[in-house]
């Protein structure tokens, strides 16, 4: 499906609606999204699945950066709108939500 880009007015980016969230973590605190074994993001779920957390996650938490290296898995916790897609959707079940550090996430003041 071609989605027309966000205007900004009703339709919004991914980061966007993020900060609508009012999401607080403190960048300091330890991530509270486990990995069970840190080489299945990229050595099976990107060969195999085309590493779908970058797609399913709502927040935009998973990433595969490009590097001299190769590829490598990032997790920006500090976006995570704690809706726990990830523990649900992972092909390979290798994360693990856990509870943050101080009850931080999400605010919602509008609901």
């Amino acid at each position: 499906i071609d989605y027309p880009r966000p205007d900004g007015k009703l339709s919004f980016d991914r980061l966007t609606n993020v900060a609508f969230s009012f999401t607080n973590h403190e960048e300091s605190q330890p991530c509270h999204l486990k990995l069970k074994d840190p080489t299945v993001p990229i050595a099976v779920n990107l060969p195999l699945y085309a590493e779908p957390a970058q797609r399913y996650c709502p927040a935009g938490v998973y990433e595969v950066l490009e590097g001299e290296g190769g590829p490598r898995f990032q997790v920006n916790f500090q976006n995570c709108v704690h809706c726990k897609t990830c523990d649900i959707k992972d092909p390979s079940q290798n994360i693990d939500w856990t509870t943050p550090q101080g009850g931080d996430g999400p605010n919602y003041p509008n609901m």
